[in-house]
């Protein structure tokens, strides 16, 4: 795969969205609290969807190809697999 297929559309998982904002958050001298408001995974799946984005459990489909591509290289160097 030479470029991102569109037709896949984005994928990311939603709790890295919830891990960037609380890193963020306490940057700023904030102290959150995971759960003393609900579950943020489902507001982190919304902005996701609202940025065109699918929430993907398995986290951001191109990486997950990059790897498998990079692991079907080690092989064939490896083992001399096609």
């Amino acid at each position: 795969m030479d470029e991102h297929d569109q037709s896949q559309g984005e994928t990311y998982n939603p709790w890295t969205i919830v891990n960037v904002v609380f890193h963020h958050l306490a940057s700023e001298g904030l102290h959150p609290i995971l759960g003393s408001a609900g579950d943020p995974g489902p507001p982190a799946v919304a902005l996701l969807l609202a940025l065109g984005i699918q929430p993907a459990a398995e986290g951001n489909r191109q990486h997950a190809e990059d790897i498998r591509q990079h692991l079907a290289e080690i092989r064939a160097a490896a083992f001399g697999e096609s």
